[in-house]
């Protein structure tokens, strides 16, 4: 799994622009929480994806907390820590937090807005 730090306002205009071509996530991480690291362990030991099919993005929220609340802006999602977030065709399609992040429902959510498409 390959992470792209999230550290500039303007990354999430280019997030927004690659989804058009493929799904992105982006994942919300507090290194003061253990749950954060417990539901990053869990992301990176059930992922499957290449970076060709899927692209990652890690926001550590301790060091961007900025950057962190343009994200629940831009997409309408409120601020959680851990939080993974499906951005596609421009929007978020998907989210969750906490221990419901799981690499498995992000498949099944992906292949469902995939299908309709």
């Amino acid at each position: 799994m390959e992470w792209t730090p999230l550290t500039a306002p303007e990354q999430i205009d280019e997030i927004i622009q690659l989804s058009h071509q493929l799904p992105c996530v982006i994942f919300k991480h507090s290194t003061r929480c253990s749950i954060s690291t417990i539901a990053q362990h869990r992301l990176k030991g059930e992922w499957n994806w290449s970076p060709d099919e899927i692209r990652t993005f890690h926001l550590d929220v301790i060091r961007n907390r900025d950057i962190s609340n343009l994200v629940a802006q831009r997409f309408g999602v409120q601020h959680e820590s851990p939080q993974l977030l499906l951005i596609h065709n421009g929007d978020c399609i998907y989210h969750t937090s906490h221990m419901d992040i799981s690499a498995d429902d992000l498949r099944q959510r992906l292949e469902m807005d995939l299908s309709r498409s």
